[in-house]
């Protein structure tokens, strides 16, 4: 695209003159020079075309003089828009007036037309970094709005209903996921496999941001899917790994942790592919970390095989779990938060409904951050078992 130049000048030689001297930069199409007689005119020509990158104006013109006119382009609001004015050497005051009032630079006539073209590369130079900036500024604004948008649909594909089966008495169940930017690359997920089996899954994908948000949202399809049609939380590990393992790009790998809830007997079989073990909190207060069953991540090795364990529940007994969003917030003094002190916190949160345990434990990790940035999703779901129950009908 060419330079495109308003020369405004009541002198007819001025034209002859520039277009004489850029003859070759006008042939090759890098300088394009547009001539007005006064400032009326030039801003008519202003308010018809919005193409212009350079003015050259004159100071003294009939009608509308150049410093009129430059007090016009200022409304206009145009910071690509760049102003030389053009004066009489002895005209010093006007000249400082005009930069004052937002020329870019000045000539004086007699014209010097190699220091006018010096003149007029500078300013090229500063249209073009303008116009970089603004064209990185729109790039970044459409990519936040994409961002947002994917963060909306992250969170549909997430449960949000919350009870999710009112009918059902033998458990309450909250679960949330806060990300540390747009969009991030943790996920929950419950499920009834079903009339007495409840599936549910925390997940921590390697790395940030868009990549990991991709790599979340497969990782969470393919665990549901097989958890549906899979009666082990072993076996469902296995499968999932495999074919995270053949869909895993630059590497990406995902922790889980993913059990099943025998809904009549408490009883929980679970499998942990290198996730933080979660904290069973006891009715009677009593909080410890669920026994690891030693398996690897998720999308690493196919070969890898996996276990599971068993817990039981009693009524009034919680499981929180939560990903290292949680454990690894860090305060202004680079302290992180850390394990003892959760675990201290489920101590006294026996008598908590699941909202009110993952809420509480999201304003203590609040307060312990004091201000710094949040370096991590944090994510946490909660399960409260109510009370045993027997039933020969389904729910």
């Amino acid at each position: 695209m060419p330079v495109r130049i308003l020369s405004v000048d009541d002198e007819q030689d001025m034209e002859i003159l520039l277009t004489q001297y850029f003859r070759r930069k006008i042939k090759k199409g890098e300088y394009e020079f547009t001539f007005a007689r006064n400032g009326v005119e030039a801003l008519q020509l202003l308010l018809a075309r919005q193409d212009f990158d350079i003015i050259l104006s004159d100071i003294n013109m009939p009608e509308m003089d150049g410093l009129t006119l430059l007090t016009r382009i200022n409304e206009m609001r145009n910071p690509v828009l760049k102003c030389i004015v053009v004066s009489a050497y002895g005209d010093m005051e006007n000249i400082r007036t005009a930069m004052n009032r937002g020329a870019f630079d000045f000539t004086t006539k007699p014209i010097n037309l190699e220091d006018m073209e010096l003149t007029i590369e500078k300013a090229v130079e500063q249209i073009k970094f303008i116009k970089n900036a603004q064209q990185e500024h729109s790039q970044l604004t459409s990519i936040q709005s994409d961002l947002k948008v994917a963060n909306e649909i992250q969170q549909t594909i997430l449960p949000k209903r919350f009870p999710p089966w009112p009918h059902i008495k033998a458990f309450d169940i909250y679960a949330s996921m806060k990300a540390a930017a747009y969009i991030g690359g943790d996920f929950y997920d419950f499920f009834l496999i079903d009339n007495d089996r409840l599936g549910f899954v925390i997940a921590d994908v390697s790395g940030k941001g868009i990549p990991a948000a991709i790599f979340m949202a497969i990782s969470r399809t393919v665990i549901r899917a097989i958890a549906l049609t899979e009666n082990s939380a072993s076996a469902c590990m296995k499968r999932s790994n495999l074919i995270l393992c053949q869909e895993s790009v630059n590497d990406m790998f995902v922790t889980a942790f993913y059990g099943i809830l025998n809904i009549s007997s408490g009883v929980i079989t679970y499998c942990n592919a290198g996730h933080n073990p979660p904290i069973l909190i006891r009715s009677d207060s009593q909080a410890d970390f669920v026994p690891l069953t030693q398996d690897c991540i998720l999308g690493a090795l196919p070969e890898a095989s996996f276990h599971e364990k068993e817990l039981r529940m009693t009524a009034g007994d919680s499981l929180l779990l939560y990903t290292d969003g949680v454990t690894e917030a860090m305060n202004p003094q680079s302290e992180i938060y850390g394990t003892g002190r959760l675990l201290r916190l489920c101590q006294s949160l026996a008598a908590a409904s699941p909202d009110e345990a993952v809420h509480q434990v999201s304003v203590e990790v609040e307060a312990f951050g004091n201000g710094a940035v949040q370096s991590d999703d944090i994510t946490m779901l909660c399960i409260k078992y109510r009370v045993t129950i027997r039933r020969s009908t389904p729910l």
